[in-house]
């Protein structure tokens, strides 16, 4: 075995590169979407490091050109996850027992490549499978991506480095075994950097894993798990497992082997989860670890003292960058009478520019298509909705377009019922709804945006007033687990901004910070006497003098 007391390089955030006309990085991109785009490969299942083909296939398809198919990949039933429970288990003893560097070593060396020769392909996946801008792709699947394998190592560190102290003639030390059993990670379409991290928080720590990456995002997965194993991950360690989430889901959840779920999306599926894993208790072998993050209906709430241009800024970059397919986007808005008429204006003035459209052929597009028809139809109900609503005025955007791709236009609603369900629901798409309140009436504006929605994942306040600052700051303790202060709601940084909400939106365990890797060990006390007695009496037992 090695020897040596090793220290982690220290993590720093991936540089976010412009792509600006003429860069190298641009060319490179567009080199790599030509081949990925080109050519349709097949995807199997990976478990214990062999292909699997089931023959039951699925497509997947660009969002924004959904005639083309990039890839038909193969799904996942009961059999396959029993196969993947077998290759994690036979996988674990040697992943955890090798020393922490070298773990660690993986995931260092994953993120090098990625900010070197992998970085135009992940990116480019991204946005083939998932219609993201280069922007947003770039700030997704490369930066955040490669900041999550090198801070996950840091935090990990900190964690091993955290020792209880020792009295005269004793040695305790605590070590953190990984789980008793594996961790199965469920991950969304819309980041391919909780993609990348849900599995591998775990697998960092010595677990083995079960992945079911979200079906629609089943290609950009793919090349996440060929990059790991570019970089030395052993087989059987993150086994692939797509598929449909009951027959993915309903076999994991059963196995008593299961010590953790690791999950980000809709809250109703996690509800379900959870279910499901209270009646499981008594098969399981110990209590499995639960990490959710999941939905939001993230706010910005503007005092009188905001400002108007950087408030308008916000509402537009915060809501409609990647279609609003964020858990943090921004969705509803508090907006005082007094600042609304110059807000409206700026706020329209800067939707007016937005370009919508295929993100892969002109990057000038700000805005893509949703993700699949499921999401389109969804979110074109709630145009309809605000349409129809007396209580609600669209004043700009509330169009849809399925023709060629699943286009959305970014919408603005007003409404004068701040319970509307547009107010309230997570709609997942580009529409950003705004009460307007009286500027009398502040304190009540606070109340109903603290108690409209069941969500507590994101929100911003703007106010140039630092006692309002202060006041509002205190008054959404509960409201936001990232909260913003004259800043859009969404954009967290890995090592800046750990992320994650509560009531409705998830267990808080904070992405991107050692508060979610230690969910998944297991602490042993250990505690060596030098010195152990070799009688049983105690002192105040001896005769009297």
């Amino acid at each position: 075995m090695s020897q040596g007391m090793f220290q982690v390089p220290t993590p720093r955030n991936e540089p976010v590169l412009s792509y600006a006309p003429g860069t190298p990085e641009r060319r490179a991109l567009r080199a790599r979407l030509a081949e990925l785009a080109g050519q349709e490969i097949e995807i199997p299942l990976v478990i214990g490091g062999r292909e699997v083909r089931t023959g039951r296939m699925a497509d997947a398809r660009p969002p924004h050109r959904h005639a083309q198919r990039l890839a038909r990949w193969h799904q996942a039933g009961g059999a396959e996850v029993q196969a993947a429970v077998d290759a994690a288990r036979a996988a674990r003893r040697d992943w955890a027992a090798l020393p922490f560097h070298q773990r660690a070593a993986v995931f260092l060396k994953a993120a090098d490549l990625l900010s070197g020769g992998w970085r135009p392909t992940l990116n480019g996946s991204t946005m083939l499978a998932q219609s993201k801008t280069v922007q947003q792709a770039e700030i997704d699947s490369a930066c955040e991506v490669a900041d999550f394998w090198r801070f996950n190592v840091a935090f990990a560190e900190r964690i091993l480095g955290e020792q209880p102290s020792s009295s005269p003639g004793i040695w305790n030390r605590m070590e953190y075994r990984p789980l008793e059993g594996f961790v199965f990670a469920v991950t969304p379409f819309n980041f391919t950097s909780i993609a990348a991290n849900l599995p591998t928080a775990p697998a960092l720590m010595g677990n083995a894993v079960l992945w079911k990456p979200a079906s629609s995002a089943v290609y950009s997965g793919w090349w996440i798990l060929k990059l790991l194993e570019a970089a030395g991950l052993p087989p059987g360690v993150v086994n692939f497992v797509p598929g449909p989430g009951r027959a993915v889901g309903d076999p994991a959840l059963a196995s008593a082997e299961l010590a953790g779920v690791h999950f980000t999306g809709s809250t109703a599926t996690f509800h379900g989860m959870w279910r499901t894993m209270a009646e499981n208790l008594p098969r399981y072998r110990s209590y499995p670890r639960i990490v959710g993050e999941t939905g939001g209906k993230d706010f910005v709430f503007a005092h009188p003292s905001a400002e108007v241009e950087t408030l308008s800024a916000a509402l537009c970059r915060g809501a409609f960058e990647y279609q609003g397919q964020k858990c943090s986007a921004a969705s509803r808005a508090y907006v005082p009478e007094s600042l609304w008429p110059a807000v409206k204006e700026r706020l329209l003035a800067h939707v007016a520019t937005i370009g919508v459209g295929d993100p892969v052929e002109d990057f000038r597009v700000f805005v893509g298509a949703v993700i699949d028809r499921g999401a389109f139809e969804s979110i074109r109900s709630y145009l309809e909705l605000a349409r129809g609503s007396p209580d609600a005025t669209i004043l700009a955007g509330g169009k849809c377009d399925d023709s060629v791709g699943y286009f959305v236009e970014p919408t603005v609603v007003q409404t004068t019922n701040p319970r509307h369900r547009l107010m309230a629901e997570e709609i997942f798409g580009p529409v950003l709804t705004v009460f307007v309140y009286p500027d009398a009436r502040l304190e009540e504006a606070i109340q109903l945006c603290d108690t409209t929605s069941p969500y507590a994942l994101t929100g911003a306040v703007f106010a140039r007033d630092r006692a309002a600052v202060e006041r509002l700051t205190v008054a959404f303790a509960d409201a936001a687990g990232n909260f913003y202060v004259n800043d859009k709601p969404t954009g967290a940084v890995v090592g800046q901004q750990p992320f994650g909400g509560a009531r409705a939106s998830g267990t808080n365990d904070k992405a991107g910070s050692m508060w979610n890797l230690i969910r998944w060990v297991s602490p042993r006390a250990i505690k060596e006497n030098m010195a152990p007695p070799a009688a049983i009496a105690y002192p105040h037992q001896a005769e009297k003098e």
